[in-house]
């Protein structure tokens, strides 16, 4: 095992360890470790909300989550060497859950949730169709996820981190902060809002004191919600085990962060407080190349080379959705009007079944589903497709002639109204 250079202790909350890591992006947040090119090494990462989901039957704490407080990470972590311009190579060597007999009393840790925001609270990609709060326990057996929940279903976990990232410049951050804020102007009274503007409440800044330059870096440093040009919250699926990935390098040290681990995720995160969240480890490598970002034409947005440990599956059930509104409005070549309509045509389709709607949107944001964006070009539909592997159901999902088999819904999903 490699040495462990941000170690949690599972049974402490995020402000209560010994190194404590940070929930905003800024330049100024002092790297917590220092690394070498070439090292390897593990680190602890917390549940995203930093325990406060629990296992249990209702949605309440979904309802009522401290979104001010996420997402909590693990970093900076400064490379030796890194200078503004260089790429920084970062390999996962290894990822995966706190195992249940380390996890302590906290949540997240050896079992994980999939949840849906009340439209309130930022909702999901189907927030007109779900506006109210939801959540889905998962238990971990030889790595594959099952729920009371959502009975009938079961899958091989594709654990990845939600968010991992490299710290933006002063003159990035002014960027993020300017376009977000103008954008927020456009509807200031949206709900959910256009973007997510800086929030002093509840930022953890690492090692910084309280005083005015805690309180000057809380007015300016970006939440950690949405990906930008760093990387951050991308929610990748195929960032597991053996992926590399060059970031741009911003400041000097790179200063890399990382958290939001996923046991498994369908492509879109579709549900927001999606995939199945945990707490665990990763095992990471990292190198630099030296002003690679000008030698390989890459701007300011990383790339990377996919992990080698998806599931193996070998028969899918696709759905697709064009560019209309359910009203029957035509839009031109809306790709995320055309993959919502994908996903409610799936989701449709699973009810047939005998699942609920929401127990099918749920499926959708854990299970390992692709997403893909089938035709940009037909003016003027879009056409986008989900496509479902049938293995992870106990029967037969396609269509015959015996009509649907009826699967006994269970307990249902915890629900709790905005």
């Amino acid at each position: 095992m490699p040495k462990v250079v941000f170690e949690l202790d599972s049974t402490k909350s995020f402000t209560e360890q010994a190194i404590v890591g940070h929930n905003r992006w800024h330049p100024d947040i002092p790297a917590q470790v220092h690394v070498k090119p070439g090292d390897s090494f593990r680190v602890h990462c917390r549940e995203w909300f930093d325990g406060a989901i629990h296992n249990d039957d209702s949605a309440d704490d979904i309802l009522n989550a401290p979104l001010a407080g996420v997402h909590v990470l693990s970093g900076p972590i400064a490379v030796e060497g890194a200078e503004p311009g260089d790429l920084l190579i970062v390999d996962i060597l290894d990822i995966g859950p706190i195992p249940q007999e380390d996890s302590g009393p906290l949540s997240g840790q050896g079992w994980g949730y999939t949840g849906v925001f009340a439209t309130r609270n930022g909702g999901g990609f189907l927030t007109e169709q779900f506006p109210d709060a939801y959540k889905v326990i998962w238990d971990f057996t030889g790595g594959v996820a099952t729920s009371r929940h959502i009975p009938g279903v079961s899958f091989v976990g594709i654990q990845h981190p939600g968010l991992m990232g490299t710290a933006p410049s002063a003159e990035l951050l002014a960027r993020w902060n300017a376009r977000e804020q103008a954008l927020i102007d456009t509807n200031p009274t949206r709900v959910p809002p256009l973007a997510l503007p800086p929030l002093p409440d509840s930022a953890i800044l690492g090692s910084i004191p309280p005083g005015a330059d805690f309180d000057r870096i809380a007015g300016e440093a970006a939440r950690t919600a949405p990906p930008r040009e760093n990387g951050g919250n991308q929610d990748i699926k195929n960032f597991t085990k053996g992926t590399r990935v060059f970031y741009p390098v911003f400041v000097d040290g790179a200063n890399l962060s990382m958290g939001d681990l996923h046991f498994s995720q369908g492509d879109g995160e579709i549900t927001f407080c999606g995939a199945i969240e945990i707490g665990g480890f990763m095992d990471l490598h990292v190198d630099l190349i030296k002003g690679g970002m000008a030698t390989y034409g890459v701007g300011e947005n990383a790339i990377f080379m996919p992990g080698i440990t998806d599931p193996q599956y070998s028969q899918w059930l696709a759905f697709s959705g064009t560019s209309v509104t359910l009203g029957g409005e035509q839009r031109y070549l809306d790709s995320h009007l055309s993959y919502q309509r994908a996903c409610l045509h799936a989701i449709d389709y699973l009810t047939s079944f005998g699942y609920s709607d929401i127990q099918a949107y749920m499926i959708l944001g854990a299970a390992p589903i692709e997403g893909r964006l089938s035709g940009v070009v037909d003016i003027p539909n879009s056409c986008s497709t989900v496509y479902i592997p049938t293995a992870i159901f106990d029967f037969d999902v396609r269509p015959g002639a015996g009509g649907p088999h009826r699967i006994d819904p269970g307990m249902g999903v915890p629900h709790s109204p905005a």
